[in-house]
């Protein structure tokens, strides 16, 4: 299945990567009204760690055996057997952060959202079906340091 890897290299610490993600899950997919005037304010799952001098986006890597899946207590977290992609069900979470805690690569992280935490993390911009699309994240990095490339690995 196709995943997002980041080049730590080539992060320049922009977050445009964050900006186009949380324009994708926006409910009016503008940057202007997705940043300034949605409410509740739409979340974005890629986010970028660390500074101006060494930064890299940290994204989901939907792993052939997610441990985020496994642990979700509330059945939140799920793979699809088809495409591979590893979502969260905001209507299911009950934000207790097993995700989070299994996550070997930091990837989820739980938000207060309409008064109750959740868990968000990278869905590869898949619509409400899970079906993976073309990556926001990816088209909008000005240094490519963001690749969407095929892989059975989950590192």
């Amino acid at each position: 299945m196709k995943r997002i890897y980041a080049i730590e290299a080539w992060c320049i610490d922009c977050k445009r990567c964050e900006v186009a993600c949380k324009t994708f899950h926006s409910a009016s997919r503008d940057t202007v009204k997705a940043l300034t005037l949605e409410f509740p304010e739409p979340r974005n799952r890629v986010r970028v760690e660390g500074d101006a001098h060494r930064s890299i986006a940290v994204n989901c890597r939907h792993c052939a055996d997610p441990k985020c899946v496994e642990g979700c207590i509330s059945g939140a977290m799920t793979k699809d057997p088809v495409t591979g992609v590893v979502t969260s069900d905001p209507r299911k979470c009950v934000g207790c952060r097993t995700c989070v805690a299994l996550c070997p690569f930091g990837c989820v992280r739980v938000e207060e959202a309409a008064g109750k935490e959740i868990a968000y993390k990278c869905d590869l911009c898949g619509d409400d079906l899970g079906q993976p699309g073309d990556s926001s994240c990816v088209k909008a990095c000005p240094n490519r340091a963001l690749v969407f490339v095929e892989s059975e690995e989950c590192s």
